[in-house]
């Protein structure tokens, strides 16, 4: 087994064999996420067809999502010098967390750039781990500033999406995925810059060829959706979703070839969709997962469901990085989307004060 990462640029996508030697290389730092049959609550009483739907956690992965399998696997590439000179990344949030984490396990400094709505929890996180943070006013001047870090003080970019290192980690989910639920029809997967897509798609579709891999992504935030649609990557010029954790402003070459290569086809589901999603997620589960984690159950529910009825289905439920009061806010939101409401009121715990609150699955209300 090789000890350093193999990112040669010609790497058209990541071979099983790498991806296999990725697993053994991050054995020991990251967890082997758990599966889950969701057998209860919207799944028992809309999908009694024959189907199987199963719940890959990676919100279970330490940092809270799964960014530390392609952190880890980057980090590990650079020599002595560069780990000197420290690292640089660009993320919302989740891979900044999980960049500051790897950085301090390898001893080298982290500037971390964000947006400035980024979560206050993400943000304060980061800085507990040691990273040196720095607020921009939106996602695109947080990748320029990344940028001329990178350039002005010789940092190495720990890139949040792109490029052979970032895929072979995030393609180990896909490896354990695999062997954890044998025989699966369809793999869904949420989409923001589309690192974690490619990298699951290419495990999968080197593994079982049949099994269909579906990306997801919000209609806010839809660049890998719209690069499909024009056969080259796209660039947003605003992005406006619940799912922060997917704002990626453009798609960029490596993840797009990947994901041309093996994903089958990219939905989207509204920011509504996403939070009934949550709101499922929490009562049948008792999951915490941010949007970002449950657009793929949004695509089940929504765009998906007619194709993947009856299928043996694998959901990605990537991360739960998420305040307590903007969860509740987001699952008061789902309640009156199931509910039939379009017009939220000012305050989101209204409904409970009033009496309303959201139901639970053992019918009490909080």
């Amino acid at each position: 087994m090789s000890t350093r990462p193999s990112s040669a640029p010609s790497d058209a996508y990541p071979s099983l064999a790498q991806i296999r030697d990725t697993a053994d290389r991050l054995a020991g730092t990251i967890l082997h996420t758990p599966v889950w049959r969701w057998q209860t609550g919207i799944i028992e009483d809309e999908f009694c067809d024959g189907g199987e739907v199963w719940l890959k956690l990676e919100l279970f992965q330490k940092t809270g999502t799964f960014k530390l399998r392609g952190a880890l696997n980057c980090i590990a590439a650079l020599d002595a010098a560069a780990r000197r000179r420290g690292v640089v990344a660009v993320s919302a949030g989740n891979h900044a967390i999980a960049v500051a984490y790897t950085a301090r396990l390898a001893g080298c400094s982290a500037t971390v750039v964000m947006p400035q709505h980024a979560s206050p929890a993400r943000i304060a996180a980061c800085r507990e781990l040691g990273a040196h943070v720095l607020l921009m006013p939106n996602v695109h001047q947080a990748f320029a500033r990344g940028r001329e870090i990178e350039r002005d003080e010789a940092r190495s970019m720990l890139h949040p999406y792109d490029g052979p290192l970032t895929a072979q980690g995030t393609a180990t989910i896909g490896l354990e995925l695999m062997a954890q639920v044998p025989a699966l029809d369809a793999v869904v997967v949420p989409v923001g810059g589309g690192g974690l897509c490619a990298g699951i798609a290419a495990a999968v579709k080197q593994i079982n060829p049949a099994c269909a891999v579906y990306g997801v992504e919000p209609f806010g935030a839809d660049a890998l959706y719209r690069s499909f649609q024009s056969g080259a990557p796209e660039t947003l010029e605003r992005v406006d979703t619940v799912a922060d954790s997917l704002g990626a402003p453009y798609a960029m070459a490596y993840s797009f070839g990947v994901c041309r290569r093996f994903v089958d086809q990219v939905v989207r589901v509204t920011d509504d969709q996403i939070c009934r999603a949550m709101l499922h997620l929490f009562r049948d589960a008792k999951l915490v997962a941010e949007p970002a984690a449950a657009v793929a159950t949004a695509a089940l529910l929504g765009p998906l469901r007619d194709r993947l009825a009856g299928k043996r289905v694998a959901l990605i439920v990537c991360g739960s990085n998420i305040d307590a009061a903007r969860f509740a806010e987001l699952l008061c939101r789902g309640a009156r989307v199931r509910d039939g409401e379009k017009s939220p009121p000012a305050d989101p715990f209204m409904q409970a004060d009033a009496g309303g609150g959201l139901p639970l699955a053992s019918g009490r209300r909080v």
